[in-house]
C-alpha cells in the first residue's frame, strides 16, 4: 500500500523535504504562489517516484470561484506553460480522458476550449489578420475502452502525420490531500501516464515513447481512499499505511461540486493555453476568437 499522488510537490513532502538530487524554489507573480522542482538525477526520481524533469506547481484559489478573461493571474499561467514549450513550431494539444466521467473529463473539456489553428494559414490568415497566430492542432484521443486504442498509440501515429515541435497533454490528476483538490496546477515536461488520476494507468507518454517533447498539464480532481485514510489519520510515511485496513477494490473520493470544479479549471486552462500559445495577442483578442 501506498500514499499515492500525481503531484510532485507531495511525492517531495512525503519524502522529507530535503531531497539530494533536485533544485526547489517558490516564488510569487500576479499574487499567485507558484514553486518549481527540478528532479536532476536517477537517485532523485527513484525517492520521488517521479521522473527526471521540471514540474511547476501553481497554488490556486478554489475553482469554484470563477476566473474571469482578463484576470492577469491567466496570464501569469500562461508563461509559466510558455517556459517549458518550444519558442516556434506547430503544437499539438491533446485532451486525455473520458467526458462521460465528470473526474476525468479536465482534458477533452479543455481541449474544446483551445483555439485549432494549423488550417489558418496563407492568404486567409493574412486577410483576417490573423497570421501571428502560432500552428496548434487539438484532439481528443477518448479512453481505450471508448476506441480499443492505446492512448499513446493514438498521439504517436497523429505526431508522425503532422510533425508538432512538441505535444502538450491535458488530464486530471490524484492528489493526497482534499484541500487540493481544485486549488492546485501542475505543469510538467517529463510527460504522464494516462489515467492516472482516475486509477487507470496506461502506457506513459514522452519524450522518449512519442519523439517529441512532451508538456503536461493538470489540474486534482480525486484523492484515493487509501491515501486519504492515512492524511487523515496522519500518517506520513509509506510504510505507516500498512496497518490501515486493505479495501478489495480501488476508490476515489471526489468532491460534492465536482462539476463545478471540472468545468471551471477547463475554463481556466483553456484561457491559459491560448496565452501561452498565441503569446502575440492579448487575452481579450483571443476570448474574440474563441
Amino acid at each position: 500500500m501506498y500514499l499515492r499522488t500525481d503531484l510532485a510537490v507531495e511525492a517531495r513532502e512525503l519524502a522529507g523535504g530535503s531531497v539530494k538530487g533536485i533544485d526547489y524554489k517558490t516564488y510569487s507573480e500576479s499574487g499567485l504562489s507558484i514553486s518549481r522542482l527540478t528532479v536532476k538525477t536517477e537517485k532523485a526520481k527513484q525517492t520521488l517516484g517521479k521522473d527526471i524533469g521540471t514540474y511547476i506547481t501553481v497554488a490556486l484559489p478554489s475553482l469554484t470561484d470563477n476566473f474571469t478573461s482578463t484576470d492577469k493571474r491567466l496570464a501569469a499561467i500562461g508563461r509559466e506553460i510558455r517556459r517549458l514549450i518550444p519558442v516556434n513550431g506547430l503544437i499539438l494539444v491533446v485532451g486525455l480522458g473520458n467526458e462521460e466521467i465528470t473526474p476525468d473529463a479536465l482534458g477533452p473539456k479543455t481541449a474544446l476550449k483551445v483555439l485549432a489553428t494549423r488550417h489558418i494559414q496563407g492568404e486567409l490568415a493574412r486577410s483576417a489578420g490573423l497570421d501571428g497566430l502560432r500552428p496548434v492542432a487539438v484532439m481528443n484521443t477518448g479512453v481505450t475502452g471508448q476506441t480499443g486504442i492505446e492512448t499513446g498509440e493514438y498521439i504517436l501515429s497523429v505526431v508522425k502525420r503532422i510533425r508538432p515541435n512538441a505535444v502538450v497533454v491535458i488530464d486530471a490528476l490524484a492528489s493526497r490531500r482534499l484541500e487540493r483538490l481544485g486549488t492546485t496546477l501542475q505543469i510538467s515536461d517529463a510527460g504522464i501516464s494516462p489515467g492516472a488520476g482516475v486509477g487507470n494507468h496506461r502506457t506513459r507518454i514522452n519524450k522518449d515513447t512519442i519523439g517529441v517533447p512532451v508538456i503536461s498539464v493538470g489540474v486534482p480532481t480525486v484523492v484515493d481512499v487509501q491515501t486519504l485514510a492515512g492524511d487523515l489519520l496522519g500518517l506520513e510515511r509509506q510504510g505507516e499505511l500498512e496497518n490501515l485496513p486493505k479495501l478489495s477494490r480501488n476508490m476515489v473520493v471526489i468532491p460534492r461540486e465536482i462539476d463545478l470544479l471540472t468545468e471551471r479549471a477547463s475554463r481556466l486552462l483553456g484561457f491559459a493555453l491560448n496565452a501561452a500559445l498565441q503569446d502575440r495577442f492579448s487575452l481579450s483578442e483571443l476570448v474574440e476568437l474563441m
